[in-house]
């Protein structure tokens, strides 16, 4: 099976361990963005999976080349040119104090990119699945019309198409993601939300709810994913359940609704290490279930698990196995050594 995944990567500084920027005077340099840790775990999984966004031709563009191809992501399609890879600052947040995102983005190659970079027909050749985030298309007007350029050639073509909402408020207003993400969203097979997004773009709110005080009312979701299935006609819509004990604790579970049924996931404590890339990795998990045709709560179980195991690893990729995943998804969290 192979899947295409198109986005923007970014180069990543953070100061080391739970420094605060205003005491680092180093910065680690890492690289991930949402297609491209969802690319990385699914070849983690076994899966053919291509990464697909432009990229200065200098050497810091490469890098984030290489970050990708050391896990066997296909890079081959990668448009090259433009001055400069978008970066972000990340401060991690530790007990009752938040992390902190800064963003560094404008300008970058992918958001200067236009229509003539993608050959959507060749990128789709023998691919099974489409995977983007609204992130992408918030990059600017211009990026927004090369995917639905990608959609359209995905839907010639029978391409299965998952969209995680990923709403961002430092890129557009709620405005503006509601008209360009529900023209996009008429190509989606497949929508991974959270109660914020499905409201901050399509106004759907979940009642009852509050992650901040650990109130989840499983109605409220149930409500949510029909009314968002019933508008596009998505095949599956999974919501992702966080409740945010602090920036170290949170509770942890999701929910698929498929053909007019909610399947719920067991829900871990977990304890977080990095929780940037916790989103993708869930994204990963339910596109690997679909494309190994997993019943529907198999599916949940796998990638809620997948997306648990992603919050204890450093960067945003989710360096796990298949076999890692299935014994957490089936009851062992003990966290025991290995030998």
């Amino acid at each position: 099976m192979r899947v295409v995944t198109f986005g923007e990567i970014m180069l990543r500084l953070a100061p080391h361990g739970y420094d605060r920027f205003v005491q680092s005077e180093s910065f680690l340099a890492t690289y991930g963005g949402g297609e491209a840790n969802v690319a990385v775990s699914l070849c983690n999984y076994g899966l053919d999976a291509a990464f697909v966004t432009k990229l200065p031709g200098h050497e810091i563009g490469q890098c984030a080349v290489n970050s990708l191809r050391k896990y066997g992501v296909d890079t081959g399609l990668i448009a090259r040119g433009g001055e400069r890879v978008g970066i972000y600052y990340l401060e991690k947040g530790a007990s009752q104090r938040a992390s902190k995102v800064i963003y560094d983005r404008a300008g970058s190659s992918i958001a200067a990119a236009g229509a003539e970079d993608f050959d959507w027909g060749k990128i789709f050749e023998n691919a099974d699945w489409f995977h983007f985030t609204g992130i992408t298309p918030a990059l600017g007007d211009n990026v927004a019309a090369i995917c639905m350029d990608a959609l359209k050639e995905a839907k010639r073509r029978n391409v299965k198409v998952s969209c995680d909402l990923n709403y961002r408020n430092k890129l557009w207003s709620k405005a503006k993601a509601g008209e360009v993400m529900a023209g996009l969203c008429e190509y989606v097979n497949v929508c991974i939300s959270n109660e914020e997004d499905a409201h901050d773009v399509f106004g759907i709110q979940a009642d009852g709810v509050d992650v901040t005080k650990g109130e989840v009312n499983h109605d409220s979701y149930i409500d949510v994913a029909k009314k968002l299935t019933d508008r596009f006609g998505f095949e599956k819509t999974a919501i992702t359940l966080r409740t945010s004990l602090s920036a170290n604790d949170n509770n942890w579970a999701a929910m698929l609704y498929e053909n007019g049924k909610a399947y719920f996931s067991k829900s871990y404590n977990m304890h977080i290490v990095d929780r940037v890339g916790g989103g993708d990795s869930f994204g990963a998990g339910l596109i690997y279930s679909a494309l190994s045709g997993y019943e529907p709560q198999k599916a949940i179980e796998f990638a809620v698990a997948a997306s648990c195991l992603k919050h204890s690893i450093e960067g945003d990729f989710n360096l796990v196995s298949v076999d890692e995943v299935n014994k957490l998804a089936q009851g062992d969290a003990s966290g025991r050594v290995q030998r």
